[in-house]
């Protein structure tokens, strides 16, 4: 016969048991997504204020839906900050798709405006980029993605009526 001891000792190593097998059920072994800035666009620039729209690609590598839930962002042009800010919006990115999204932002570059010029001097000379972040995704349970991303932008490139 089990005495109440020896069945609150069985019951303590089933749970432990039990709750070691559930540490597997939140590992997972499929690629993170991959996010992308893809285009700034301008809305309105003033001289204290400007409003920007930033598109953003999510990439879905794994063969099952992908939900997002948010994307905590960090902006940097050269050692400027230029914009952080978090965007909560759900949706769903397909297996092996890729989805859209835009993240409206306003900032005021004004007291950065010298450090902008200076880089903006040699339009062709390429400027580096730095986006960091973190995206959230999950349906249930939330996975935070790690974001670091580097990259050049050359100011022509982006003036049309910059001749070469």
């Amino acid at each position: 016969m089990i005495t109440r001891r020896h069945a609150l000792n069985l019951l303590s190593l089933l749970l432990f048991l039990g709750l070691a097998g559930c540490a597997s059920w939140f590992e997972d072994d499929e690629p993170d997504p991959e996010v992308h800035l893809v285009k700034v666009e301008v809305v309105r620039a003033k001289l204290l204020e400007q409003k920007f729209i930033l598109h953003f690609r999510i990439d879905n590598p794994n063969d099952s839906d992908l939900t997002v839930r948010s994307l905590e962002y960090r902006i940097h042009l050269g050692d400027i900050l230029l914009t952080e800010g978090e965007h909560d919006h759900w949706f769903t990115v397909g297996p092996k798709h890729s989805a859209y999204f835009k993240v409206p932002i306003r900032t005021n570059l004004w007291p950065k405006v010298r450090d902008l010029v200076k880089m903006l001097k040699k339009p062709d000379q390429p400027i580096p980029y730095r986006l960091e972040g973190v995206l959230q995704t999950g349906l249930f349970i939330a996975h935070d993605v790690h974001l670091a991303r580097n990259g050049v932008i050359i100011p022509a490139d982006l003036i049309p009526e910059h001749t070469r």
